[in-house]
């Protein structure tokens, strides 16, 4: 009996020769054909148009014109405390000390940083970003964030797939749903030293999207040396130990053979998705290894983003990646920063983690803005939550969903702008209050998509990134 007939063991007998024969295709690859219910072959909803199964990613109109082509989230896991950072708050500076009262348990404490009015708009920024501030202008607050719950993980899940409590698609992975890329040789959502825990990789999944769509992830930066770190160490199985690139050609040729066979044969709509994620699989290992070669950037533009200094190298690199894959054509680039959260030792942690990306934040926004692509790129920053403005032992703050700050910035958005509020203490959001779904429904407008339209078919009904919910938050669009 011919392995073409096997169900059952054999199926798994197939599945250990494709994965063993193949593995120098990529992760991306391998992680895209593997499940049972990856669904390749299924097309958008017909708002979007149907997509092609023989490119899966290759580029889609978008509903609407968009302000927006690609979007790059910096991540601080761990929730940064928005009233040391950029939503100052004077009352807690004549109530410190005393009791905060009602339900809130422990004393107001005022910050120990100062906040002085930057730019133009005079936006008020902490001196913890005293690079961050000379961008003020292109900056847009969201000072009424609130969401769910107090709790990490259920946070973090919520922040990146718009659900805590089931298995839903990431936001990058619904924008290349929707979009697609514009570079046929990479992924449209790549995630650079993403965070493994709270949420791990459920944080750039794709769920019951094709699995295509999931976030591929690339360790960058995490050694903090100065030399530049081969691609080939931060994307798994990116480059086969056993064959170079003629014979590597041959094997794929011969496996590709074999699947338009069966293709023929079956009118199986994976089997177009296995072909497409080989395919993407060995042309990314042309192109990663010289685009993640941050070597050959000049000395001045690696200085900018604080490559070759300890504090700043680590994340500089993630930026300066960042850049260089958006320029690619890369739709969603995450670059995840942790170590926010600050129960105690604020004065001093918090110090530590602001010094570590305000330069390399900065050197971004400046970096974009000089090449151009500040204009169509939309820039995020944010926590899954913030803290509290009462102290939590003598030097640290608590976990707070009631309000917080979030920015944005680049393409879409009005810069040197403030919008909502938290109330005088910074506990509670009070004025343009904006929930997670509200973010992923605005974020999707200035991308060209209707959240509503942006659909999937799952168990019986359309699925979508703010499920029910979500009001796009017009007022910050430029």
């Amino acid at each position: 009996m011919s392995t073409d007939d096997c169900t059952g063991p054999c199926d798994s007998g197939r599945r250990a020769f494709l994965t063993n024969t193949a593995c120098g295709f990529g992760w991306l690859a391998l992680s895209g054909i593997l499940g049972e219910s990856a669904g390749l072959g299924r097309g958008p909803s017909a708002s979007i148009g149907r997509q092609d199964p023989n490119d899966p990613l290759a580029p889609k109109p978008p509903h609407f014109a968009a302000r927006a082509k690609r979007v790059i989230f910096m991540n601080m896991a761990g929730a940064p405390s928005h009233v040391d950072t950029f939503d100052p708050k004077p009352r807690l500076e004549v109530d410190h000390g005393k009791a905060a009262g009602g339900k809130l348990r422990g004393t107001w404490m005022a910050s120990p940083f100062k906040f002085t009015p930057s730019g133009r708009s005079g936006l008020p920024i902490s001196e913890l970003f005293p690079n961050v501030a000379r961008h003020a202008d292109h900056l847009c607050m969201l000072h009424g964030m609130y969401t769910d719950l107090p709790a990490h993980p259920q946070a973090s899940v919520k922040l990146h797939t718009g659900n805590f409590q089931f298995v839903r698609p990431s936001m990058g992975a619904w924008l290349s749903y929707g979009l697609g890329t514009s570079n046929r040789n990479l992924p449209s959502f790549v995630t650079l030293s993403p965070d493994r825990g709270n949420g791990g990789a459920q944080n750039y999944g794709a769920a019951f999207l094709p699995a295509i769509h999931q976030g591929t992830p690339i360790n960058i930066g995490r050694t903090g040396r100065v030399a530049a770190r081969s691609a080939e160490e931060g994307v798994a199985n990116l480059k086969s130990g056993r064959f170079d690139r003629e014979e590597q050609r041959e094997q794929i040729d011969f496996l590709q053979a074999l699947n338009r066979e069966r293709l023929r044969r079956e009118k199986d709509a994976q089997v177009e998705g296995v072909i497409e994620s080989f395919e993407l699989a060995y042309r990314m290992q042309a192109e990663i290894p010289d685009l993640l070669d941050l070597s050959k950037e000049p000395k001045e533009t690696l200085a900018l983003y604080g490559i070759g200094e300890q504090d700043t190298e680590a994340f500089g690199r993630q930026c300066l990646a960042a850049r260089r894959l958006a320029q690619a054509g890369v739709r969603f680039i995450q670059v995840t920063k942790g170590g926010w959260d600050h129960h105690r030792n604020l004065r001093q942690s918090l110090t530590d983690s602001c010094r570590s990306v305000d330069k390399p934040i900065a050197g971004l926004l400046e970096d974009l803005a000089r090449t151009g692509l500040l204009k169509d790129t939309l820039v995020l920053w944010g926590g899954e939550f913030g803290r509290t403005p009462y102290a939590q032992g003598n030097d640290g703050r608590d976990h707070n969903n009631k309000g917080f700050t979030m920015w944005m910035a680049g393409g879409g958005v009005k810069g040197g702008f403030a919008y909502g509020s938290t109330d005088e203490h910074g506990y509670e959001a009070v004025a343009g209050r904006i929930s997670i779904h509200d973010w992923h429904a605005t974020i999707l407008h200035i991308m060209g998509l209707d959240h509503t339209r942006l659909t999937y078919p799952h168990a019986g009904r359309e699925f979508r990134l703010t499920d029910v919910h979500g009001e796009i938050v017009k007022d910050i669009l430029a």
